[in-house]
């Protein structure tokens, strides 16, 4: 039986602060525990190769004593070192898996319960519904985005869409999210229902929770972990809102975290055929060079579709295509490393870099051009004719179709650079990580002026309110801005791929913003990264519980604490839901919940 030449990692401090690999390539002392979320998978940077092989005089091999246990398979050491021994017990049993499942559809069904109660209150067309929803009926009816006539919400909220017309309007925004709202009108009862204008929109933003669970289950290892994640994005004001409200941000969120977990799917893939390959080359007595190719890796093609879709729903989600882009390929050199690859540097970038750009890339942009496919069928859509109508004009190697397509395109550019109109709700920023200046959807004058007996009737006081606030749970946000800087400073000295990962979706979904900062922009775009600021607090849970051989009384005492503020946000997200689904309530109470100025 072959033994994996052994690299300075095995003999180096384990992230999670356990001994060194012993000669079998396990822990000498590991108590696998699913709750804790430390990479016992990533090996601290190093810069030696690993020893000559076969071994040599001047290398022996390390022959156990005889009291020892014999050393394990090459392929399962390999497996061992690349993805860790919680990762490969996570399904290891039928038990196992099913308990994932159940808790995740039970996190999944509070979440269901959330977005889908009261879901047509209000049945009024809020704030940019005005636009998606209408825009949405019209490409399901006309195939692309038609002008409707003068004050037409009215009339359509009452199910009259008789003013709709036939001359283009000029969008823009990309059409995936206004196809997934249309097909959600036809499937929950026409235009004249508004819980079928939002039905789309509260699928998805159920969905997103049943996506959290699993992704953060396998991320960190631990159903624990995986279900505390799911249930605090179940109860986020953001997320709650946006799974509530037909605008396109929800959506965005959705498809960026479908393809981070596809991406997850894709980096355990590929680490168990290089543990299999490379154990093939060197029980074969071969040498490993670059290390074995990979093959097709299916699951990254379908992050890159679902990137596509991301981006054909807004175009922020170019941002999630690069940062997760390379984060699959810092994965894939990470791999070879600690596979024993002596030039993982250029092997990573011929193996796995060039074409994970290629086929990333490439298949994202033609699922985006595809998603134009009924703007492409019509004639009468914006611009569609621009290129036979201006035939000395625009790119000219370009088909007439493309040619127009790229026009369009560069006047959506020009629209979205030159935003800058004031708006009572715009927001720096800066201040989204702490939901400094949260975006008021719904506060109607008929509510907040009644008076006297109508007054005590609606809400029981002699004042109301009804409010739709995309505000997030202020605890979990407050906590998770702080999160952000411990998952930083780990990153930075433990090297946790996992640090890494909870970070990867607010360097996408945030920090772009900055460049546009002088538009007009809202704090309501911070649902597409919500996801990602609850796992990155989740991170830092696993990491204030501790790891499983520590001191147990220490770490009963963590968990406890750490399910007690669980708890208290689950606590503060039942106060605040009132203001985030539209209950009429009494003035005084809803004005209990302006902890800020800012938030009025």
């Amino acid at each position: 039986m072959t033994r994996v030449p052994r690299t300075p990692e095995d003999d180096a401090p384990r992230q999670d602060g356990s001994a060194p690999l012993g000669p079998a390539g396990v822990p000498t002392a590991v108590e696998v525990d699913a709750a804790h979320p430390s990479a016992i998978d990533e090996p601290p940077g190093h810069d030696a190769g690993p020893p000559p092989w076969p071994p040599t005089d001047d290398c022996p091999r390390d022959e156990p004593p005889a009291d020892e246990e014999p050393p394990l398979p090459t392929v399962e050491r390999l497996r061992r070192r690349l993805l860790g021994e919680r990762t490969l017990l996570l399904d290891a049993t039928p038990r196992a898996r099913l308990t994932g499942w159940l808790w995740a559809l039970a996190v999944t069904a509070l979440a269901a319960v959330l977005r889908f109660v009261r879901l047509g209150t209000p049945h009024s067309l809020v704030f940019d519904e005005t636009y998606y929803v209408k825009d949405a009926f019209s490409l399901l009816t006309q195939g692309y985005e038609a002008q409707w006539g003068e004050e037409p919400n009215p009339s359509f909220e009452a199910g009259d869409t008789s003013m709709l017309g036939v001359d283009p309007s000029y969008v823009v925004h990309p059409p995936v999210g206004k196809w997934l709202i249309g097909w959600g009108i036809e499937l929950g009862g026409g235009a004249g229902s508004s819980a079928a204008w939002r039905l789309a929109a509260a699928i998805v933003g159920t969905l997103s929770v049943l996506l959290m669970v699993r992704i953060a289950r396998r991320l960190f290892a631990s159903n624990a972990l995986g279900v505390t994640a799911g249930l605090l994005l179940a109860v986020d004001g953001a997320a709650i809102v946006g799974s509530r409200i037909s605008l396109l941000d929800g959506f965005v969120m959705f498809f960026a975290l479908a393809a981070f977990g596809a991406l997850i799917l894709d980096r355990e893939q590929a680490r168990r055929r290089l543990a299999d390959r490379t154990a093939v080359i060197l029980d074969a007595g071969g040498t490993l060079g670059w290390g074995p190719r990979l093959g097709v890796r299916w699951w990254r093609l379908a992050a890159a579709v679902l990137l596509g879709l991301c981006i054909g729903t807004k175009w922020s989600g170019l941002y999630f295509l690069a940062v997760f882009g390379l984060m699959s390929v810092a994965w894939d050199a990470t791999a070879r490393r600690a596979a024993g690859v002596r030039n993982w540097p250029l092997a990573t970038f011929v193996r796995d870099a060039v074409p994970a750009g290629i086929g990333m890339v490439g298949i994202a942009a033609v699922t985006y051009v595809a998603s134009w496919a009924s703007w492409f069928r019509t004639p009468q859509a914006y611009l569609r004719q621009w290129a036979v109508e201006n035939p000395e004009q625009g790119v000219q190697w370009l088909p007439d179709a493309l040619r127009s397509l790229w026009k369009y395109h560069q006047d959506m550019w020009g629209f979205h650079r030159g935003l800058t109109s004031e708006h009572t709700y715009s927001a720096h920023p800066l201040g989204w990580i702490v939901q400094w200046r949260p975006t008021s959807y719904w506060y109607p004058s008929e509510v907040s002026s009644l008076s006297g007996d109508a007054a005590r009737e609606a809400c029981g006081a002699d004042a109301c309110a009804q409010a739709i606030t995309s505000l997030g749970n202020p605890l979990l946000w407050w906590a998770g801005a702080a999160a952000i800087i411990v998952a930083l400073v780990w990153l930075v000295w433990q090297r946790d791929w996992r640090a890494g990962a909870v970070l990867s979706g607010i360097a996408a979904g945030w920090l772009p913003w900055f460049v546009y900062a002088e538009r007009t922009i809202f704090t309501f775009y911070s649902v597409a990264f919500v996801p990602w600021v609850v796992l990155t607090l989740v991170y830092v849970l696993g990491l204030v519980v501790g790891p499983p051989d520590g001191d147990r009384r220490a770490r009963r005492q963590a968990i406890g604490w750490a399910a007690a503020f669980v708890a208290l946000i689950v606590a503060v997200s039942a106060f605040f839901y009132p203001i985030w689904t539209a209950w009429v309530i009494p003035y005084d109470f809803w004005h209990m919940h302006m902890w800020l100025t800012s938030w009025i």
